[in-house]
């Protein structure tokens, strides 16, 4: 049975930094895109990085660039999240996310992912 679980949540004050990992069983991560979302209370959720089968090709949302870097070990079947110069809106719920289908690119998408985790909370204070 798949299952995407996520670790390295926590609670850090602005400027610090955060590395979270995802870790899949039950299911072998390299034909497919993965990726990290994020949801706020009372927000939607949002793509935050996505990486390719192969790693070759990254997408970031704009309120993260320079700041986040995904990354994964097809070997290990782990996708990362490390996060540096956090800041209060980073806040959120992240989940771990697989796509629906195998090597696309992107998937940023909500409608286009197949697996979810079941969330890490970040808490970044000011």
């Amino acid at each position: 049975q798949l299952a995407l679980v996520e670790a390295g949540g926590g609670s850090v004050q602005a400027g610090g930094s955060l590395r979270l990992s995802c870790v899949a069983s039950g299911y072998i991560i390299g034909s497919s895109c993965m990726g990290w979302f994020r949801q706020s209370p009372g927000k939607e959720r949002e793509a935050v990085a996505t990486i390719s089968d192969d790693g070759g090709t990254t997408y970031y949302a704009d309120f993260v660039k320079g700041r986040f870097t995904i990354s994964r070990d097809n070997d290990k079947n782990m996708i990362y999240l490390e996060m540096n110069s956090l800041q209060s809106e980073d806040t959120a719920m992240y989940y771990c996310a697989a796509d629906r289908l195998f090597f696309r690119p992107k998937c940023d998408n909500s409608t286009r992912i197949g697996y979810w985790g079941q969330g890490t909370q970040v808490t970044v204070s000011s």
